[in-house]
Formats: structure tokens, sequence, C-alpha cells
């Protein structure tokens, strides 16, 4: 079964964890790349500009930003694809940055991996 999970970049790392993907648009604030650990940064991945500031983290409007989270994840298919092969073969851990840890783009992607297992 893929292991797939969620993470602030701000957390302390697991060496044991899986491979470390930072999903997020802009850079984390303080936080440098040999500190990341990231295995990969897919910007790509993350969602478009338009939306992310539509959504600025207002949970009243979380399903709607789902729902259109994954309208462009669904043009994305190779990129998804590279996540559920890294999901299966080592553990996958989703960075992100943001305060709320249950309404990102992170959580989102997490749910929608999930969906296609």
């Amino acid at each position: 079964m893929p292991f797939i999970t969620t993470k602030r970049v701000y957390d302390p790392i697991d060496n044991n964890e899986g491979v470390r993907v930072l999903v997020d648009r802009l850079w984390p604030r303080g936080v440098s790349k040999q500190a990341l650990k990231a295995g990969h940064g897919l910007r790509e991945v993350a969602p478009s500009d338009q939306l992310r500031q539509w959504f600025g983290h207002d949970p009243d409007r979380w399903e709607e930003f789902k729902h259109r989270y994954f309208a462009e994840l669904q043009a994305k298919p190779e990129l998804i694809n590279l996540l559920l092969d890294l999901a299966r073969t080592k553990g996958l851990v989703l960075l992100f940055s943001a305060r709320d840890l249950h309404c990102n783009q992170a959580v989102a992607l997490q749910h929608y991996l999930l969906s296609l297992i």
C-alpha cells in the first residue's frame, strides 16, 4: 500500500519518512534548500497562482478549492504519475508551509492521490 503523508517544512525531519517533495508554488520563508532536504521540488503540482490567491486559506472555500484544484491536477498526469510512483516505491511526504494543517494544498493533493490508488 502506498504511503502518502503531509508535513510542514518547519517540522523536524525523520530520516525514515520517505521521499520529501515540496508542493508549494512559493519557496517557504526562512528555509534553505539544504535545511529542507527535499528530494524534489514540484512547484508545478501546486495550485495555480489564481486559485491559490482566490482560496486564501479560507476554510469556507475549502470544498470548492479542492474541486478546482483537482481539475487542475487532472491536466498534469505526468506529475501525478511521478508522485504515485514515489509513493509506491519509497513512500511520499508532501511538504507545505501553510499554517493551517488541515486546509492546504498538500492535504488536498494527498486526498487526490489516495483517490487514484
